[in-house]
């Protein structure tokens, strides 16, 4: 399992730290996950349009291939939705 968002080295070590999570969490720092997965994008905040992640969760298979996709996901109860979509696709 791995994290990916556009903040740097040091803010991810301390937000690991800081929830004690057993994942690796990767920089992309120059958009370069985010844009080929297609989920750096224009949002519109407060009336604000700036860059950002369509925060989005990939399940790749063993072969490499995206196996399911949850968009707009919501953190609260999103682990237990990937772990009941990765019981069912054993």
């Amino acid at each position: 399992m791995l994290g990916v968002s556009p903040d740097s080295v040091a803010s991810h070590q301390k937000f690991k730290a800081k929830y004690g999570l057993p994942v690796t969490l990767l920089a992309d720092e120059d958009h370069a996950i985010a844009e080929a997965y297609g989920v750096w994008v224009e949002k519109n905040i407060f009336g604000l349009k700036r860059m950002g992640i369509a925060r989005t969760t990939f399940l790749i298979d063993p072969q490499g291939t995206v196996a399911r996709v949850f968009e707009k996901v919501d953190p609260s109860g999103h682990g237990e939705d990937v772990a009941k979509a990765l019981a069912s696709a054993k």
